[in-house]
């Protein structure tokens, strides 16, 4: 009798058991499928909080490059050509009375003060808006801006570039000549260097391009200025980074998509 009870109890127990181990294991799966789900849901909140970001920096950067256009054009069409009429009407001057000089009015000194606020106009346009890259390209810009350096003795810059470079957009060569002016400035004003190493290349669809100066190089604990962070903020809208490397003098690399993303 008693083995009849306890077979009923173990015939009643194990479909319970199988019921709790069913229960437990679909538990275990549901709570797995439940963790993947938010996994995948905070990677989702993650990939569209930085595609907002780096949509923010993209904007910032061509609201910027609006504005420096703008400005750019209306010193040379308007403070350019004001100035350069008012030479003109001093010169004429100058010929109609040629004896004003001997009364105390000294309008050669005048007329070389517009012709230097002539040539910072167009020195401030070109930093704005660079009609070199416009027209030649960045390497061509690049070298030519280098060349303009090493002239002046200040600085010697040597530049090494592939014999044939791939066209970039509009957008990126005008951030990436943006980034090496920052860079050259920074060296100018604090590195104390006298010279410079460039090297620009392209590598698995990227270019790579390493700066490096043999100056003081910057401060163990360094805080990012506007400058480095403007360079930072260029490089990541195109969806590159960009870093400061420890070295005896100031260093940086960057690396940007040759394709827009």
């Amino acid at each position: 009798m008693e083995s009849t009870q306890e077979i009923n109890f173990l015939s009643i127990l194990l479909p319970l058991l199988l019921l709790v181990f069913v229960i437990v294991i679909g538990v275990i799966l549901l709570n797995q499928h439940f963790q993947k789900n938010l996994y995948r849901q905070s990677l989702e909140r993650e990939e569209l909080r930085n595609k907002h970001q780096k949509e923010l920096l993209q904007s910032n950067i061509e609201v910027q490059e609006a504005e420096r256009k703008r400005i750019a054009k209306d010193l040379h069409d308007e403070l350019g050509a004001t100035l350069s009429i008012a030479k003109m009407h001093l010169m004429r001057l100058e010929q109609m009375h040629p004896n004003l000089e001997s009364k105390g009015l000294s309008i050669g000194n005048v007329r070389n003060i517009i012709e230097s606020s002539i040539g910072s106009v167009r020195q401030i346009s070109h930093h704005l808006m660079p009609t070199q890259l416009e027209t030649f390209g960045l390497i061509r810009a690049l070298e030519s801006m280098i060349d303009q350096i090493n002239d002046s003795k200040q600085l010697t810059i040597e530049f090494a570039t592939p014999n044939e470079a791939t066209e970039l957009s509009w957008e990126k060569e005008l951030g990436l000549y943006r980034i090496f002016m920052e860079l050259i400035q920074n060296t100018l004003k604090h590195s104390k260097a006298g010279k410079v190493n460039i090297n620009y290349r392209e590598e698995g669809g990227d270019i790579i391009a390493n700066y490096e100066d043999d100056g003081v190089g910057l401060p163990e604990h360094t805080v990012y200025g506007l400058g480095l962070k403007s360079m930072e903020a260029r490089v990541k809208a195109f969806g590159g980074s960009f870093e400061l490397i420890k070295s005896d003098g100031f260093s940086a690399r960057l690396r940007v998509p040759i394709k827009d993303e």
